[in-house]
């Protein structure tokens, strides 16, 4: 008998009361046990650390599905720009640097954590922002040397901009990450955190849609669109039990609309 590629197979919850709570708590900086709290004011009773389990176990497997379906869009278009930037986190007291990219669009593709602010960092994180998102025509950093002496050692030193307000947008997407970190335990590790900023990367993509940009119409269409490739993500569905049927409609998302995903629409449309 095949293995089933289902990985919800041995869990007796419905599917998408796991995706449900998935999202609550890698999208929202909300804590464990507000996320208790508030399914229990749907009438979902679960525990804290059921939602710690699930998050453990499938948010991972989600956002590198966002992020392959992202990159292999997207591979082929060459970044107008990128801007770098490094958040100061301590782990078990200790001061340790996460290095964040940032697109001209706002989203970020890549991020690092390291125990020093270096050459040999900066040239780390370069080389596998590059190797996993292609090349970029200009690259925005501030006045920290390491980034020049890391470019220059990547022959792309013409590419480096500086300016006093051109790392503007890099500053401002810290802030959604330095909110959702608040919610969280302290880190103890370093993988640890590599796994938080990348999962809250690919889910703060997938999802934001700029609603001071656009009109509300279309912020509406963009949001179901990417609501419906978050579903997409595992085609497979259980039936709910009986107990669960009632409460359904009260957190089941409408998926009737056929719209492309946010991520393929924006490699696909956009140059």
């Amino acid at each position: 008998m095949a293995k089933s590629d289902n990985s919800f197979r041995w869990l007796d919850s419905f599917s998408e009361l796991i995706r449900t709570v998935v999202m609550m708590y890698a999208r929202f900086p909300l804590s464990l046990r507000q996320v208790e709290d508030l399914l229990a004011k749907r009438g979902i009773d679960i525990c804290h650390q059921t939602v710690r389990l699930w998050w453990n176990r499938f948010v991972p497997m989600f956002a590198s599905k966002i992020r392959r379906k992202r990159v292999q869009a997207m591979r082929s278009f060459t970044h107008w720009r990128w801007l770098l930037d490094e958040v100061f986190v301590r782990i078990n007291g200790e001061r340790h640097y996460l290095w964040r990219s940032v697109d001209h669009q706002g989203e970020a593709p890549e991020s690092f954590v390291t125990r020093k602010r270096d050459k040999a960092s900066d040239m780390e994180f370069l080389k596998k922002a590059m190797r996993h998102h292609g090349p970029t025509k200009a690259i925005a950093t501030d006045g920290l040397k390491s980034y020049k002496a890391a470019l220059g050692d990547l022959n792309a030193v013409g590419k480096q901009e500086t300016g006093r307000w051109l790392n503007n947008r890099v500053e401002n997407s810290n802030l959604p990450f330095k909110r959702r970190k608040r919610a969280k335990p302290r880190f103890r590790q370093m993988k640890t955190l590599q796994k938080f900023s990348a999962v809250h990367a690919a889910f703060r993509n997938h999802f934001n849609q700029n609603r001071h940009l656009i009109s509300r119409d279309r912020f509406k269409a963009h949001r179901s669109a990417a609501l419906v490739e978050w579903m997409s993500l595992e085609t497979w569905r259980s039936p709910p039990p009986p107990s669960m049927r009632r409460l359904e409609t009260s957190w089941r998302w409408n998926d009737s609309t056929e719209r492309p995903g946010r991520a393929l629409r924006r490699g696909v449309g956009w140059r």
